[in-house]
């Protein structure tokens, strides 16, 4: 079997092993592919494995040899689905890896904007310290997280990861979600979404990107929360109308936000976000952690392997 990495470079800068896959069939790794690459690349390949690269009719109408891709990753969006289950071709996802890192770096996020550890150690190295008056000094309102209302819009297994970390930070966690669980209320309670525009000191989204969820924090919903409310996003960028965003933060309305995702990726010279003040945003590494990383390589081997022994799983496209 050929089997083709069309971008490999994010999920293994050189750090991990490509050893499972070659172990399946006979592998070529590219780090990055441009599109009118993409066709000549996959060739005759009978496997593909695509992390953002994306895969279109057009090319898999090109590509007859073609049976199984494989996404790095949980989002599918990059594959046209429909066109894959019209020829045959089984598409399988990473749906579980990075949960405990995404949890993790949204209250990263958090945790910088209430103390900005990062600023004020950079000010102790510049010698502000040193030069001061007084024991100590602070250039931002220190935030205490304790007794305060995390509200999750999406209680899945990232959103469950989330609440788990702000509950032993003493926070009171509620949460919005259309499909509710006794493993989500066991974390949080359920409310609905105005409820918990209305109460959250804290809003984090960790909700998949569809119709009813594109562009859920906008104007309007903004205007229901509280002033001084913070925003954590590390799901999807476009989950979020970005000028309103900017404008909300430039009258303080929202205190501040932590992104690790925008609307267009590589984000652009011309995104509102990059001027808003107290804005923090981190180039789509949440998911990166070496642990996490070595999870998904395990997954997208076990994917192909479950694919070659005709009992395909996590298929997107059944």
């Amino acid at each position: 079997m050929k089997i083709v990495v069309l971008d490999g470079y994010t999920e293994n800068p050189g750090d991990l092993s490509w050893g499972g896959l070659e172990a399946l069939g006979e592998l070529t790794v590219y780090d990055r592919t441009p599109a009118d690459k993409i066709v000549e690349r996959i060739g005759d390949a009978q496997a593909i494995y695509t992390n953002k690269t994306p895969i279109t009719a057009q090319t898999i109408a090109a590509c007859p040899n073609l049976k199984f891709i494989g996404v790095l990753a949980t989002g599918y969006n990059v594959v046209d689905c429909a066109a894959a289950k019209d020829k045959g071709i089984v598409v399988s996802n990473i749906p579980t890896y990075g949960t405990a890192a995404v949890g993790q770096f949204a209250i990263a996020m958090l945790l910088e904007i209430c103390h900005h550890v990062a600023h004020h150690a950079q000010a102790v190295k510049e010698g502000r310290w040193e030069k001061c008056e007084d024991f100590c000094f602070w250039d931002y309102p220190l935030i205490e997280l304790d007794g305060k209302t995390m509200g999750i819009i999406g209680l899945g297994r990232i959103g469950q990861a989330t609440a788990k970390i702000a509950r032993g930070l003493g926070m009171k966690v509620i949460a919005f979600d259309s499909f509710e669980s006794d493993a989500g209320r066991a974390l949080a309670e359920y409310v609905s979404l105005p409820e918990l525009l209305g109460r959250s000191d804290v809003i984090a989204l960790h909700c998949p990107l569809f119709k009813e969820t594109q562009g859920i924090i906008n104007r309007q919903t903004i205007e229901q929360m509280k002033r001084g409310v913070i925003i954590l996003n590390n799901s999807r960028g476009q989950l979020i109308v970005e000028q309103d965003l900017a404008d909300a933060l430039a009258s303080g309305k929202v205190y501040a936000a932590g992104l690790d995702v925008v609307s267009t990726e590589p984000i652009r010279g011309d995104n509102p976000l990059l001027n808003a003040p107290n804005c923090f945003i981190t180039p789509h590494i949440s998911w990166a952690p070496k642990e996490s990383r070595e999870r998904l390589m395990n997954i997208a081997v076990e994917n192909l392997r479950a694919f070659i022994d005709n009992k395909p799983v996590n298929v997107v496209n059944p």
